[in-house]
């Protein structure tokens, strides 16, 4: 059995999810497991509804988050507000287009 660097189960690069913190190899953001984690889940409880990732993954991701917890906070926040201003814009219908 291998050892893993834990170091190397989160990266960023710019042209996957916006450069967002993720767990490598896929596009699941840490803040996506954050927020599933603040939801009520388990660790163990996202490991299994993502079924492609694995425990240690899921905590790579806990371990980063509070690491690094104002980075994730602000993203989360961006991502709430940015669908708060989406249901806004749906709600008030499709507008015409200027000619």
């Amino acid at each position: 059995m291998a050892i893993a660097d834990i170091g190397t189960l989160i990266v960023s690069s710019p042209e996957v999810r916006s450069g967002r913190p993720r767990i490598a190899g896929t596009g699941v953001t840490v803040a996506r497991i954050v927020t599933w984690y603040k939801l009520g889940l388990s660790p163990e409880e996202i490991a299994d509804e993502i079924g492609h990732l694995t425990l240690a993954q899921v905590y790579a991701a806990l371990a980063y988050y509070h690491s690094n917890r104002n980075e994730i906070e602000t993203d989360i926040a961006n991502d709430d507000s940015e669908g708060s201003r989406l249901e806004e814009e749906i709600a008030k219908g499709p507008t015409e287009a200027q000619p």
